[in-house]
């Protein structure tokens, strides 16, 4: 390749712009959980949800070459952001402790999230053109935030459970378990507006439980439990 082909925007196409407002998303709402402001590092997460799961849409529709696989590198890339750095940052800074024994597990469950998004991703890449399924292998990156996102917002969070949901989503991300694609539409359609909600001031609280929330986080559990049982 000569260098003068090299300039970025012989690269970028529009799908490639989803993807950086997925991973722009995902940067600040790590800028949220820093700045402890937990509601909106979760809500931003949800956003990134939403462009990560239209950037492939928007590449088939607008007929994307990439021959290259700069597409796939940069979802990866902003994936690994928004789906991997973005839950860590917000379990280590939301996990407010200054006990040394659990301020180190909570810092190591950190690190489990982040080594387990990079790997997934990783493992994806590898093997996406080499075998052949029709779902995913191991547990979808995306489903850790938003089980962290909406387990937060629904009022219930709880730092232990979410430690442990931390823990066992991360393992599942890099098991060899199959995972289906999601295909039913009527379920799909459901958890979009149930985003949306979340996302959007409409009063949803009942008893200072966010049903949206609450009932979006049955619907991953239900996912993340119910394909591990079949396994």
């Amino acid at each position: 390749m000569e260098i003068e082909k090299t300039n970025i925007q012989n690269f970028l196409a529009i799908s490639d712009l989803v993807s950086l407002l997925n991973m722009s998303s995902g940067f600040l709402s790590i800028i949220c959980s820093i700045n402890q402001n937990f509601e909106l590092a979760a809500i931003l997460m949800f956003i990134a949800i939403i462009f990560d799961s239209i950037d492939g849409w928007v590449a088939r529709k607008t007929n994307r070459n990439d021959t290259l696989g700069f597409g796939k590198n940069i979802d990866s890339l902003s994936d690994a952001i928004s789906f991997g750095a973005a839950p860590a940052v917000f379990i280590y800074t939301s996990i407010n402790t200054t006990s040394l024994p659990l301020q180190s597990l909570v810092i190591l469950v950190s690190l489990l999230i982040v080594v387990c998004g990079v790997l997934r991703l990783t493992r994806y890449n590898v093997i996406a053109d080499h075998v052949n399924i029709s779902g995913f292998i191991g547990f979808p990156i995306p489903g850790i935030s938003l089980i962290i996102a909406a387990y937060y917002l629904s009022g219930l969070y709880n730092p232990y459970i979410a430690l442990l949901l931390s823990i066992i989503v991360s393992l599942l991300m890099i098991s060899n378990i199959k995972y289906p694609k999601f295909s039913n539409k009527p379920i799909i359609a459901v958890s979009f507006i149930l985003i949306i909600l979340i996302i959007l001031p409409i009063p949803t609280v009942l008893f200072n439980i966010n049903i949206p929330a609450l009932i979006l986080l049955l619907f991953c559990l239900y996912y993340l439990l119910s394909n591990l049982i079949k396994k």
